[in-house]
């Protein structure tokens, strides 16, 4: 029997932390201090109906591709040789001293100029146009290991680096490595070459770099979910409707802890707790689609014909707003899941023995008591909120995929 939608309060499942129990998590482990929370389902009690969404959302978060794409200047910083020269020096030094990559934070990688203008970038990130594309960095000079601690460093002044899988990757890496995307019930999409449609990742910003190029495709798409919002209301206030309501359930894909159920029940759009609220999206197709082993089984409901519609439609009118670009060697675009939604076509890589399409990502969460959207969720204060956590798997910051 499918269960209830009974807006009843989960139990958190896990061990919400707080400055007194932050001494208790094992620094062999968890070298930085701090714990990814995971997935979970939102706390139901506070979420808001389809009546209390605005018809339109107004201010920099709505933003239009034609605003941008012959303005490279409002959203492209190219690396200057000071900052790079910075960036450098303080890289070598971290890789001196010998702490582990999954150690790294602003305390250790000190960027005395780079954070001012870090600083504003964070700020645009979470209450702006929610992107921006890095030129120049090194990579090809640098290497993998100089240029993976130059990247988290930098990531470090936007938020805390969070678990993106069930093995711990904190340092994860888009690439195909020959698995089935077919089997979207085991497989994670970024581990192959197929189409990524919008969607969101579970962690407040998601940054990525580029290593290395594929031979065709690949290339990457965004668009304000803000403006995404505003089409839907004007052009099918049901499609709007219908992705509001908490009856939408997300593939885990094996990814959970002990005791945790294999999928998460969520809306596709939500609102921050509090006065003002802004709307945030959670979205990713594919965790959505690779649910029949449940709903076949009778676990979960199928998804009814007012969501297969939806789906159609969000993905047709993200692809119609959106604004294209393709990320170089040295490029590094980071992007805010709450109000972005981000898509990649489906490549081809050069033959061997050249390098297959490769970016390094970093997934940040940035909590609410460090100016961070306040979210329905049991861990929306913790500074690690949010990301992929299986039990006490330990981060890891692997230099190339496994």
């Amino acid at each position: 029997m499918a269960p209830s939608l009974i807006d009843t309060q989960p139990t958190a499942p896990h061990h919400l932390s707080s400055p007194s129990q932050s001494s208790g998590i094992d620094r062999k482990i968890f070298p930085d201090g701090i714990k990814t929370s995971g997935q979970h389902a939102p706390l139901y009690a506070q979420l808001k109906p389809y009546s209390a969404f605005p018809k339109e959302i107004t201010g920099e978060t709505v933003w239009k591709a034609e605003d941008y794409v012959h303005n490279p200047e409002r959203w492209v910083h190219v690396f200057n040789e000071e900052e790079i020269a910075e960036l450098s020096a303080v890289a070598d030094k971290f890789i001196e001293a010998g702490i582990p990559l999954t150690g790294i934070c602003k305390d250790n990688f000190r960027l005395a100029k780079l954070s001012t203008l870090l600083r504003s970038i964070r700020h645009e990130m979470l209450n702006g146009k929610g992107f921006i594309l890095f030129k120049g960095f090194p990579v090809e000079k640098w290497g993998n290991h100089k240029s993976a601690v130059a990247y988290m460093g930098l990531g470090t002044y936007l938020g805390y680096f969070v678990s993106q899988n069930g093995r711990g990757h904190v340092l994860g890496h888009v690439k195909d490595l020959g698995e089935d995307p077919t089997q979207i019930d085991k497989v994670r999409i970024y581990r192959t070459n197929a189409r990524q449609f919008f969607h969101a990742d579970d962690a407040d910003i998601v940054g990525l770099l580029c290593i290395a190029r594929a031979l065709e495709g690949g290339e990457s798409d965004i668009v304000s979910s803000h403006h995404v919002w505003n089409t839907l209301q004007k052009e099918r206030p049901d499609v709007a409707e219908t992705l509001t309501k908490p009856n939408w359930y997300f593939d885990r894909k094996g990814e959970v802890s002990v005791g945790q159920e294999p999928y998460v029940r969520r809306p596709v759009f939500l609102i921050e707790t509090g006065e003002n609220g802004r709307v945030f999206s959670q979205w990713d197709p594919y965790f959505v689609k690779s649910l029949t082993r449940f709903s076949d089984a009778g676990v979960i409901p199928p998804l009814s014909p007012e969501q297969v519609e939806a789906i159609k439609v969000l993905e047709e009118t993200c692809l119609r707003l959106s604004l294209h670009m393709i990320l170089e060697i040295g490029d590094i675009q980071f992007l805010s899941n709450a109000h972005v939604l981000h898509a990649r076509t489906a490549y081809t890589d050069y033959a061997p023995p050249a390098p297959r399409r490769q970016l390094m990502r970093l997934w940040l969460a940035t909590p609410e008591g460090e100016g961070g959207w306040k979210l329905p969720y049991h861990d929306s204060a913790e500074k690690k909120r949010g990301g992929i956590q299986v039990n006490d798997q330990a981060p890891v910051a692997p230099l190339d995929a496994e």
